[in-house]
């Protein structure tokens, strides 16, 4: 049976904590050639520099090999229909990696598809970049249970993966984001029944002050992402209250951790020099992107896959 990971919710707390140790072992011991012979498509409707280029690297890195499908060259369901775009690709590769504008687009795909599919972004979650970032917050702070996550800001497709994620590890989620803005109903009831389990609190509130209070990661997002420009000016209105500086940090503990996933907005979801700031994670998560895939990729591709075995 093929594993495809279109949500996180796709994993179980032990699959999402042995990945960790496995991400964290490949990148402190490297890898082996695991995945000589394998073939990789990455299927992109949307451009990237670090998911692309964590995908290309990790699966150079294993032995394998990406091939890279930009929008202009697939046309995917437009120039030809995803179900067909998949059967083919089944008869190709080993795997797919799909960065679409649409959650429905990779459904279609897996179903079509007889070999594994990835989300590498859609608009309703972005589960490799949560998983990358559960990485660098246990690197950091050696646990992931009890710590608070507060997300500042659009509850978006990352917000959406980190939701789930901590719910289902037993991780507490506040999230400050102003109204016409909150998280998608399904997320969130999801999210409640994996907290229900995990001993996990959700916190919804508007003011980012409230959800920053003795928080042990803040995090933050670009306020209109690829596919909402016309959006913009509407969205900056809405959220300039909602901007991560030195005045909301403080309200976190001590040795808070900031996080954002790139690119980032000077001036707008991030005060000038925040990125560079001691309590900055950011270009540790963009790294971890790499170690986290390694290990996604070797587990879903394999013949044996151990760590997705339910």
């Amino acid at each position: 049976m093929k594993k495809d990971l279109l949500s996180v919710s796709d994993l179980n707390r032990k699959e999402i904590e042995a990945l960790i140790e496995q991400a964290l072992h490949m990148k402190k011991e490297g890898v082996a050639p695991l995945l000589s012979g394998k073939n990789l498509a990455l299927l992109f409707e949307k451009p990237s520099l670090r998911t692309r280029v964590s995908f290309e690297i990790a699966m150079y890195k294993l032995g394998g090999h990406s091939i890279y499908l930009s929008p202009e060259e697939v046309g995917l369901g437009k120039r030809e229909p995803v179900a067909d775009v998949a059967r083919v690709l089944s008869r190709y590769v080993d795997g797919i990696a799909a960065r679409t504008f649409f959650q429905e687009t990779l459904r279609i795909l897996a179903g079509h598809s007889s070999v594994p599919v990835i989300n590498a972004l859609s608009d309703l979650e972005h589960p490799c970049q949560a998983l990358s970032d559960l990485l660098t917050i246990y690197e950091k702070k050696g646990r992931l249970a009890g710590l608070n996550l507060a997300f500042i800001g659009d509850s978006n497709n990352v917000a959406n993966s980190l939701l789930l994620a901590a719910c289902l590890l037993g991780m507490n989620f506040h999230i400050a984001s102003p109204p016409g803005y909150e998280v998608n109903g399904e997320v969130l009831s999801q999210g409640s029944e994996f907290a229900a389990l995990s001993g996990s609190r959700i916190q919804l509130t508007s003011d980012p002050y409230e959800a920053a209070k003795d928080a042990d990661i803040v995090y933050t997002d670009v306020w209109a992402s690829m596919g909402q420009e016309a959006e913009a000016e509407q969205r900056r209105l809405a959220f300039s209250g909602y901007q991560v500086d030195n005045e909301l940090l403080s309200l976190a503990k001590g040795d808070v951790l900031f996080m954002h996933p790139l690119p980032a907005h000077h001036g707008e979801e991030i005060s000038a020099g925040l990125l560079d700031d001691p309590r900055s994670v950011v270009f540790d998560q963009a790294e971890n992107r790499l170690h986290l895939q390694k290990a996604l990729l070797a587990t879903i591709l394999l013949p044996n896959p151990k760590v997705l075995d339910k």
